[in-house]
């Protein structure tokens, strides 16, 4: 193994917070994430021969990807033998292979368990429905769900977090903390957050056993005359920036089958208003399906032709409901997306 952690925890404080506290006067402000300093990891036989990037999400128990963040933002410097000057390491070394003594440091490192959102009671969020452990949200267009770095603002997690600061370490934790599903930062509408363990644990099992009821609206181009099931094999063809593909007949490799319902719902100029029922939830699975059948999302940059990309300032895609037992969630037609659709019908 490597050794590890020149800095020592000790002394830091951890707060807790009492379940169920909604009162935005009286709730607490959650500690934010604080950087422990530099993480000096010096590379032994454990690591020794590894890729840079795998090596340095195994001494610092991250993701691969989050690796690989830190080695595009600079944070990461190497020396490779006594001798050498330390120096910043590129994303572009991430395969170069470890040496024996190696030295990496990283600076300002917070360790992911003690990583937090910053509340931020001032966003431009409405709750849609609550209960014990659980809040549903109507997320806007251009907002993420959650931060992918300490200090990033404007998270759809940051509002929950100011209503509830018990969400922080709940299911996955860190910031992703209460995240029960996703949606697509320019995708809007209802988006579920767990505040309590039990909760989150439930309603991911409900997810991933294809329990809990969605339905999306979108604008798509073309007229789409009939409703249809779709059962279409999906993979992600590239991860950075995500690009979802149909696979072909026989191809298995890292293939999904997706599911969904979609009926058209009014005939607009030169595009249809439909409503799209998802039994499963695949990475831009909607997006990608609909453009397969040739009846692109208005304003969806990855996966339609420039003429319809243009039509909307943003795909035209609408989280409008979610259920799942006591769940009832309704987030009705934002502006952008009532707008587009009345000057269709003129």
């Amino acid at each position: 193994m490597v050794a590890g952690r020149v800095h020592s925890r000790l002394g830091r404080v951890h707060h807790s917070y009492s379940a169920g506290m909604n009162d935005l006067d009286s709730a607490p402000t959650p500690p934010t994430s604080e950087p422990e300093g530099p993480r000096h990891i010096r590379v032994a036989d454990g690591l020794a021969g590894q890729r840079l990037d795998v090596g340095l999400a195994r001494a610092l128990d991250v993701s691969r990807a989050e690796a690989r963040r830190l080695l595009s933002s600079g944070a990461v410097r190497t020396r490779e033998r006594p001798e050498d000057d330390e120096r910043i390491a590129s994303l572009s070394e991430k395969g170069r292979l470890l040496a024996d003594f190696e030295v990496i440091t990283v600076g300002d490192f917070v360790p992911p368990e003690d990583r937090r959102v910053a509340p931020e009671p001032g966003l431009a969020l409405r709750v849609l429905d609550r209960g014990p452990g659980w809040l549903a949200v109507d997320k806007p267009a251009g907002m993420p769900v959650h931060p992918l770095q300490v200090g990033e603002s404007g998270s759809a997690l940051a509002f929950v977090a100011s209503l509830h600061p018990e969400v922080h370490g709940v299911g996955e934790g860190s910031l992703r903390s209460g995240v029960v599903h996703r949606l697509d930062v320019d995708t809007s509408g209802a988006l579920l957050f767990a505040t309590e363990a039990k909760t989150w644990r439930r309603l991911r099992d409900a997810f991933a056993e294809h329990r809990v009821a969605k339905t999306y609206r979108a604008v798509v181009a073309g007229e789409l005359r009939h409703a249809m099931t779709q059962q279409l094999g999906l993979y992600v063809a590239r991860h950075r920036p995500a690009f979802v593909r149909v696979a072909e007949a026989g191809q298995t490799d890292g293939v999904r089958i997706a599911e969904q319902r979609v009926e058209p719902i009014e005939a607009l100029r030169g595009a249809t208003l439909v409503e799209v029922r998802p039994v499963t939830g695949f990475l831009h699975q909607i997006r990608a399906t609909l453009a397969h059948i040739g009846h692109p999302v208005l304003g969806d940059e990855t996966y339609a032709p420039a003429d319809v990309a243009s039509q909307a300032s943003r795909q035209l895609l609408h989280a409008a409901r979610v259920g799942f037992e006591e769940i009832e969630a309704h987030a009705p037609d934002p502006a952008d997306f009532s707008n587009v659709v009345d000057r269709l019908r003129e």
